[in-house]
């Protein structure tokens, strides 16, 4: 629903892109002076990042907010105010938002589990999209949405930055110019401590939460604060783990630089033997994604091996994440905040390229945003458009499905379905709960 600002206080207190990179240079691009009716959807911690770089970068009239925490719209709203100087009005519920705001730009930014169905409401209802990885919760509402987006005509770019950074940038030309030989094998890798896990308990629903809606075509978990806010990533229900949450960002990487759409087989193992037994029941529960996995890629022309591990920490290389590329002449590492290095064979001198000074935090929002709107007003494919996203969410969530299934599964990129496999296949998609609908393929 659309909130009044005086209740809502009141029940609320109740309770410069690269060359290689995109086809311009910030700064240097000439903008149309166009100003566009901007909504975002999911107003916490990243969402705002992400708009606050469209308000720095101009040309966004910040009309609308969406979220079910109306703690969190609140504050959020207040600090679009103090940027713009005009309160956006706020909501709830994303349909109703879009059915009284002439939208021409939404930002999604929400649990994995809505940003397929969200992004395909938005793109229907007129609107450019700039939506976060991954692209779907399952491999055919993520298709759904590239179908939306290719019939609407709407620009869609995928919040996957590492596409537009400029050490990514240098690295990938490095690396396809034949700088490390002939790659045989890579290894992309997350790592982080901790250990066991204890149950959390449930408590009620904060009255200023939907949690209806949160959950929205999910199942209904009693509602935790392990969950929310920020902690959907490594509950099953709502996302996919580490696989889906880092995996997409680095396994993105290597179809960015091979020539091979997507591998033919895949294989995942995984458990919880650190953070122990998942526990799900009326008094307590904890999260269910794996505290590790290994996936093997099979390619025809080589092999990608995904790892991640949330005990042990990984001191005992460069990073905690990023990619190597084994190759002929040596190995690549693709870094996040590090930049990329090379350690050629034979004992010759390391090659280091550090990440450049105006790269946030390890974050290319303003190059990725740039680039979004740049595609807008003159056309052309964004870096991490809708198929760009849904080619590296997959390779997640295939390693994801064989996990699930507890084997190895041969994979028809074309008509992207699991060779043989019936119970496989099934997994391509999920039951959605209530009178939430299935998008259609």
């Amino acid at each position: 629903m659309k909130l009044d600002r005086r209740k809502f206080i009141g029940s609320s207190a109740a309770a410069g892109v690269w060359a290689g990179a995109a086809p311009y240079i910030i700064g240097q691009e000439k903008k149309s002076g166009k100003t566009y009716r901007t909504a975002l959807i999911g107003s916490g911690w990243w969402g705002m990042n992400i708009l606050k770089v469209a308000i720095e970068a101009g040309g966004c009239d910040v009309v609308a907010l969406c979220d079910v925490d109306a703690d969190e719209l609140e504050v959020s709203a207040d600090e679009v105010e103090g940027l713009t100087g005009k309160l956006p009005i706020m909501y709830r519920d994303y349909r109703e938002m879009l059915e009284k705001e002439k939208i021409e730009i939404a930002i999604i930014s929400t649990p994995d589990h809505w940003h397929a169905l969200q992004a395909i409401a938005c793109v229907e209802a007129g609107a450019h999209v700039f939506v976060e990885k991954p692209t779907g919760h399952t491999i055919q509402e993520s298709r759904a949405m590239v179908n939306a987006a290719e019939a609407s005509g709407k620009v869609v770019q995928v919040g996957m930055h590492r596409r537009i950074g400029p050490h990514h940038v240098s690295g990938m030309k490095f690396l396809k110019e034949g700088g490390a030989g002939k790659i045989g094998m890579v290894r992309c890798f997350a790592h982080g401590g901790g250990g066991a896990e204890a149950p959390t308990p449930n408590e009620e629903t904060p009255d200023y939460i939907d949690w209806d809606m949160y959950c929205g075509p999910a199942p209904m978990r009693p509602y935790n604060r392990k969950i929310h806010p920020g902690g959907f990533r490594n509950f099953l229900d709502f996302a996919n783990g580490t696989l889906g949450d880092w995996g997409v960002h680095w396994l993105d990487q290597v179809l960015w630089w091979t020539e091979e759409k997507y591998p033919k087989s895949i294989s995942c193992v995984g458990g919880r033997p650190i953070k122990g037994p998942a526990i799900l029941n009326d008094k307590e529960q904890t999260t269910d994604a794996p505290d590790h996995q290994v996936a093997t890629y099979e390619f025809e022309e080589f092999t990608c091996v995904w790892e991640h591990r949330r005990f042990a920490g990984n001191a005992t290389e460069k990073s905690r994440v990023g990619t190597y590329f084994y190759g002929e002449k040596g190995i690549f590492h693709m870094g996040w905040r590090d930049g990329w290095t090379f350690y050629p064979n034979k004992g010759e001198a390391v090659h280091e390229d550090p990440k450049f000074d105006h790269e946030k935090d390890g974050h290319n929002v303003p190059p990725l945003w740039a680039d979004f709107i740049h595609c807008i007003e003159k056309g052309g494919t964004p870096v991490a458009s809708a198929e760009v996203g849904h080619q590296a969410t997959n390779m997640s969530l295939l390693g994801m499905l064989s996990w699930k299934v507890g084997r190895s599964v041969k994979w028809d990129g074309e008509k992207e379905q699991i060779i043989g496999d019936e119970e496989a296949n099934g997994l391509l998609k999920r039951e959605y709960r209530g009178d939430w609908e299935y998008p259609t393929v």
